[in-house]
C-alpha cells in the first residue's frame, strides 16, 4: 500500500496461450503460495494486466475456510446477483498486518478465461464471492481499505485478532 501502481487500472490481456504469460501465472502462484494466500491479482507483483489467481484446499490462514477451486481468471468481469451484502474480515498481501471490516456482496456471477482460452462462468456466494470481489478489485486500482466504511474497523491483525473481533479473514 502507498505504491501508486497499485491504484492503476490494469490493462486487458490481448494473447492468450503465451509462454510470458505461462511464466507470469506461475509466478504468481509460487508468490500466493509462499505467503499462504488466498488470491493474487498480477499487478501485486508489478505487471499491470488483468490476471487474478486463487485457491483454497487447507489454508493455516483459512482454516475454517470453504474450498475454493484453483482458477486462473483472465480478463474477468464480477456482477452482483440481488442485492444482499454481507460484512467480512480482509487482509491483503499488498496491506500486510493489517485488516479491515469491509461489507460486500454475498452472491455473484463472474466470467473471464483461463491462460488456454477455456470460458469461465460462475455463480457463487460466501468466501469464494468475496475472493474473487477483492482480486478483481486490485485490476481496477482498488485496495480493500477504499471499500470501507468505517475506518474503526481497520486495524493491526495482531490487536483486531486480541481483541477477538474475528475468527478468520481472507486475501
Amino acid at each position: 500500500m502507498g505504491n501508486p501502481f497499485l491504484h492503476e487500472v490494469a490493462a486487458a490481456v490481448s494473447e492468450l496461450g503465451t509462454p510470458q504469460l505461462q511464466e507470469l501465472i506461475e509466478d504468481m502462484w509460487e508468490t500466493m503460495a509462499a505467503r499462504n494466500g488466498a488470491g493474487l491479482a498480477a499487478p501485486q507483483i508489478g505487471v499491470g494486466l488483468r490476471v487474478v489467481v486463487f485457491a483454497v484446499q487447507s489454508n493455516p490462514r483459512y482454516p475454517d475456510a470453504e474450498r475454493v477451486p484453483r482458477t486462473v481468471l483472465i480478463n474477468p468481469t464480477v456482477t452482483p446477483i440481488g442485492s444482499s451484502t454481507e460484512a467480512g474480515w480482509e487482509g491483503c498481501l499488498s496491506v500486510p498486518g493489517m485488516r479491515g471490516l469491509v461489507s460486500r456482496p454475498d452472491h455473484i456471477h463472474y466470467t473471464g478465461t483461463d491462460a488456454d482460452g477455456n470460458v469461465i462462468d460462475r455463480q457463487v456466494s460466501g468466501f469464494h464471492a468475496r475472493v474473487v470481489q477483492h482480486e478483481c478489485d486490485h485490476l481496477d486500482g482498488i485496495l480493500y481499505p477504499q471499500r470501507m466504511r468505517d475506518l474503526a474497523d481497520f486495524g493491526f491483525e495482531e490487536e483486531i485478532s486480541l481483541a477477538g473481533r474475528y475468527a478468520s479473514y481472507v486475501c
